[in-house]
């Protein structure tokens, strides 16, 4: 008795075949696989996120670059505040506060 005659004759189809194993080579085997289009996918979305940020954060550079440059009490106050600069006659006392 051979155990080949059980199986229905359209699993023994060439195209049957072939197709069944191209699919299982696609979705498993493949380098852009199944799995690695997901993780592209993930990432993909986790750079368009990172870009929407820089995107904001330059906006707000240039808004703020274009505030200082008009406004000179807002420039004496960041260079004062950022860079820690003083006028000839002030002194400058530097509070450090350890967590």
């Amino acid at each position: 008795m051979n155990p080949f005659t059980k199986i229905p004759k359209f699993f023994k189809n060439y195209y049957f075949l072939f197709g069944t194993f191209f699919i299982v080579w696609m979705l498993f085997v493949d380098s852009n696989d199944f799995t690695s289009q997901i993780k592209m996918t993930q990432k993909l979305k986790g750079l368009e996120a990172q870009k929407d940020f820089y995107i904001q954060k330059k906006v707000q550079v240039l808004k703020d670059k274009e505030e200082l440059s008009t406004n000179t009490e807002l420039l004496e106050k960041f260079a004062r505040e950022n860079y820690l600069m003083k006028k000839p006659s002030e002194d400058l006392y530097i509070i450090v506060t350890e967590d």
